[in-house]
C-alpha cells in the first residue's frame, strides 16, 4: 500500500535526494562520492535508505554497468522538479532583497562557444552571485535539451521556426569560405561557389547549424553539395583544411587566427560571408527567471557594444 504523502515525506531527506541525483546523472557510485565529497559506502547507503523509503529499487547493475530502473526514472523527474523549484525560489528571494543571485544555465552550439565568453565576463563582474554552467553541444542535442525544458537559455544559430520559441537575435555570425596556405585556388583571379564546393568540401555533420546554413544557401542557389568528408566539429574541420585535406566553410570566429597567420585564406565568392544570427532562445511557455531576464536584459542592452568587440577581433 502507498506511502501517505506525510510518512514518505518524514522519510525521505535532501541528503537522499541529492546523492540520489548526482549517482543518476553520473551513473556510477563512486564518481557521485567524488563529486559529493562522500566515500562509496556512504552513497550506497544513502541510496539504500530512499530505496527502503520508497520500497522500490533506484538502480540496478547489469554486467558492469549501473542502470536506472523505471521506478528511478520516475524518482528523477520529481527529484529535477524539486530542485529546479528550489533554484527558482532562490533566484526570487535574491529579486526580493535587489539582487540577481542563483544558477543560470546555459546551453551553447559548438560554434557559439565562441561568443559566449565575451557574453559573460562583463555580465559577471555585475552580477558575481550568479553561478554559470555552460554545456557546449551540437545542435541536435540543443534541440534535445530544449524539449526537456531543463536549462535556462541556448546559444545558437538557425533557430527551428516549426517549435513554439523564443528567439532573440543578438550578434551576427559571420560564415566564410576558406582555404589553407598554398592551395590552387588562390591562384585563381576569381572563384565561383560552384568551383568552391567542387574542391574536396569539407563539413561538419547533417544538422549541425552551420552545415544547415550552407544546405540553405546551396538550395537557394540550386548548387549541390557533396561532401568528400564529414567531421564532427568545428576545430575538426579546421585542421582538416589545415592539413590540407580539401576546402570548407565555417564561423569566421573560429578561424581568426589562422587568418592572421596567414595559414588559412578567406576567398572573395559572391554571396559570401553566409550571416546568420546568434540568438538567445527558450521555449515560449517558460517564464524567465530572475537570473535568465537579467543575462536577456544585458545582452540586449550591449548589443552594439559586442557588434564593435567583435569587428574589431576580426580586424586584428
Amino acid at each position: 500500500m502507498p506511502l501517505s504523502i506525510q510518512k514518505l515525506a518524514n522519510r525521505l531527506t535532501f541528503r537522499q535526494l541529492q546523492v540520489f541525483k548526482a549517482v543518476y546523472d553520473l551513473k556510477s557510485y563512486s564518481k557521485a562520492g567524488d563529486l559529493l565529497g562522500l566515500t562509496q559506502p556512504a552513497v550506497s547507503s544513502q541510496v539504500r535508505h530512499l530505496e527502503q523509503a520508497l520500497n522500490m529499487p533506484m538502480f540496478e547493475y547489469i554486467g558492469r554497468k549501473l542502470y536506472c530502473t523505471a521506478a528511478g526514472e520516475e524518482m528523477a523527474a520529481c527529484v529535477r522538479s524539486v530542485f529546479g523549484e528550489l533554484a527558482d525560489m532562490q533566484n526570487r528571494l535574491a529579486a526580493l532583497e535587489g539582487r540577481v543571485a542563483g544558477d543560470l544555465r546555459l546551453v551553447a552550439v559548438s560554434t557559439a562557444q565562441y561568443v559566449v565568453p565575451y557574453l559573460l565576463g562583463s555580465f559577471l563582474q555585475l552580477n558575481p552571485q550568479v553561478n554559470i554552467s555552460v554545456a557546449v553541444v551540437n545542435r541536435a542535442t540543443a534541440l534535445e535539451r530544449l524539449n526537456q525544458n531543463n536549462d535556462d537559455l541556448v546559444i545558437m544559430g538557425m533557430v527551428p521556426q516549426d517549435r513554439p520559441l523564443t528567439s532573440l537575435p543578438f550578434l551576427d555570425n559571420e560564415l566564410i569560405p576558406i582555404v589553407p596556405a598554398g592551395h590552387p585556388l588562390l591562384d585563381q583571379k576569381s572563384v565561383s561557389a560552384e568551383t568552391f564546393l567542387n574542391s574536396n568540401l569539407l563539413t561538419r555533420e547533417p544538422g549541425s547549424g552551420s552545415r544547415l546554413a550552407l544546405e540553405v544557401y546551396c538550395q537557394q542557389h540550386h548548387l549541390k553539395i557533396a561532401p568528400a568528408m564529414e567531421l564532427g566539429s568545428n576545430d575538426a574541420v579546421k585542421h582538416a583544411v589545415l592539413a590540407g585535406l580539401g576546402v570548407a566553410v565555417v564561423p569566421k570566429l573560429s578561424v581568426l587566427s589562422e587568418l592572421a597567420l596567414g595559414t588559412l585564406t578567406a576567398l572573395d565568392i559572391t554571396d559570401f560571408p553566409l550571416r546568420r544570427s546568434w540568438c538567445l532562445v527558450y521555449p515560449q511557455a517558460r517564464y524567465p527567471t530572475p537570473v535568465m531576464k537579467a543575462f536577456i536584459d544585458y545582452v540586449q542592452q550591449n548589443i552594439a557594444q559586442f557588434e564593435r568587440l567583435f569587428r574589431r577581433l576580426a580586424a586584428n
